[in-house]
């Protein structure tokens, strides 16, 4: 069948889990509880790293920008995802789709690159003490998290743009629960194979250079901490970076296996798992992450709630 120059789909169906009916209950109570405790856990973050004057320095400056990007990030899937679930299937508008990636890509880039800025953060505290309030000045930290905020704009506009700009003239069913690029292409009438090699050098980019560069770090972190005459020093170091390691092997390690496996790499089902991983999981566990391993964190957080106790008795 000869297929049409100009696109005929004006909108996409998601079928979510519509091959599994019977969890659909089960599955949207999941998920509201997961979206919710995101909301709440990342809105605490953000607010005792405000409200607590000590916790104004890096560390915690770019901890607070990961916690935007994870509310913003579930705000984007987790809605449309409820609905989903409560329907079984749902429509949603080109434009619709077209935002919805659009807002995926920029906040799923511009955390890769806080990550690695996060990384590059603990390598100067810990590797050059001495030197590191220079390293690590405030200009520099907003150079590096305007450039993360920067480059995931650019990714978004670049990546989104080109998807869009291909023929859709059926069929519009997508087999997920958002507009991910994979499973939005695969409808695409029209070659894209440009398109591919040019997703796949711009995912080793974003994602593999920042991973393999977080990795380089922390082996020297690694080799820095295991010198510390002090036993405890050792321990808050392994604690920090603990936390930021466990964060970007959850976020890294689905991200690559969704965006850099081929076409039949695995099954879709698969696939809505590891997509659901670094746009759900992870969100939701970086508080928690990040919270309980640090004492700073803590402190700031009773600090938090004694002042809501205090303007709120019972």
């Amino acid at each position: 069948m000869k297929r049409q120059n100009q696109s005929s789909v004006v909108e996409f169906i998601l079928l979510g889990f519509s091959n599994f009916p019977e969890l659909q209950e089960q599955l949207f109570g999941v998920f509201l509880v997961v979206y919710l405790v995101t909301l709440l856990g990342n809105a605490i973050i953000i607010v005792s790293i405000s409200l607590e004057q000590s916790l104004h320095v890096p560390m915690y400056l770019f901890l607070q920008n990961l916690s935007v990007v994870d509310v913003s990030f579930s705000a984007v899937i987790m809605p449309e995802m409820l609905v989903v679930l409560s329907t079984e299937k749902m429509s949603i508008t080109f434009a619709g789709c077209f935002a919805q990636m659009y807002f995926l890509l920029l906040f799923g880039g511009t955390e890769c690159f806080l990550l690695g800025a996060m990384a590059y953060d603990r390598f100067a505290a810990i590797c050059h003490p001495l030197s590191y309030p220079m390293i690590m000045n405030k200009s520099v930290f907003m150079k590096l998290v305007m450039f993360s905020w920067a480059s995931g704009v650019l990714v978004a506009t670049a990546q989104t743009t080109w998807v869009f700009s291909f023929p859709f003239c059926g069929p519009n069913e997508i087999n997920h629960f958002f507009c991910e690029t994979p499973p939005v292409l695969e409808l695409a009438c029209a070659d894209t194979f440009l398109f591919e090699i040019y997703a796949f050098t711009g995912t080793i980019l974003i994602i593999m250079v920042p991973f393999v560069l977080i990795l380089l770090s922390y082996i020297r972190i690694l080799f820095a901490i295991l010198k510390m005459p002090s036993a405890t020093g050792r321990q808050k170091a392994f604690s920090t970076c603990a936390s930021h390691l466990t964060s970007v092997t959850l976020f890294y390690g689905t991200a690559n296996m969704t965006y850099l496996q081929p076409k039949s790499g695995y099954s879709p089902g698969t696939k809505k798992v590891m997509s659901l991983t670094y746009t759900s999981l992870t969100p939701l566990l970086n508080p928690l992450i990040y919270s309980l391993r640090n004492s700073e964190m803590k402190k700031a957080l009773m600090k938090l709630w004694r002042r809501i106790v205090d303007s709120h008795p019972f």
